[in-house]
């Protein structure tokens, strides 16, 4: 038996792993990332890794590197918090999704966002230290987001009272704008016919 379980969320690429942990009256020693078995899940390589504490209440997202899309290993190490992906990928038949998972400290679960999709995540405990991998680098002029709390798209985030956001989180466009505007930079780059709007309603 390996040190990882993997299992396909319904969003295409995106990917729960189940960490094994032991335990003694030390404490506790996990795996949270291995070449050999990511490989065989079809899990890429990591180029960067960063990590990021939040109160209770922070919402970080929606957030997207437009021509250079990253893929994420994410994980809470200490707290709680619920995270969240949402396929931009107008070619897949989730294209406009969402799903969400708990992870934190406790369940030693991991997230992989494939290239291509949105994310985000609600601290949900006091303090949430939360580390991600990622397949590509930080390109800060390609940086872009989507409305965390975009009617159309309508996740269902928890009610955990007050919600603490950037300035640049805040003002975000909304679903049906990113639309718009993808539409129009297709135009301009000549691809006519290769982004069609819509939305597809969540499951």
């Amino acid at each position: 038996m390996g040190n990882f379980q993997f299992k396909a969320l319904g969003i295409p690429g995106l990917t729960l792993v189940e960490c094994r942990a032991f335990e003694d009256n030390r404490g506790g020693f996990m795996e949270t990332w291995q070449a050999e078995e990511f490989t065989k899940a079809g899990l890429p390589a990591f180029v960067q890794e960063n990590q990021s504490i939040s109160a209770k209440g922070v919402v970080r997202g929606l957030h997207f590197q437009r021509k250079h899309p990253q893929g994420k290993l994410v994980r809470a190490v200490l707290g709680e918090v619920f995270d969240v992906a949402v396929d931009l990928r107008q070619d897949s038949p989730a294209f406009g999704r969402w799903r969400g998972v708990i992870l934190s400290g406790a369940n030693r679960r991991q997230l992989y966002i494939p290239p291509g999709c949105a994310h985000g995540f609600m601290a949900l405990s006091e303090k949430a230290v939360f580390a991600y991998k990622c397949t590509d680098y930080y390109h800060p002029e390609e940086e872009d987001g989507i409305l965390w709390n975009d009617p159309d798209l309508a996740i269902a985030w928890p009610d955990h009272g007050t919600v603490v956001l950037s300035d640049r989180d805040r003002t975000r466009p909304a679903w049906r704008e990113y639309l718009r505007r993808e539409g129009e930079r297709k135009r301009k780059e000549g691809k006519v016919g290769q982004f069609a709007g819509g939305h597809r309603p969540q499951d």
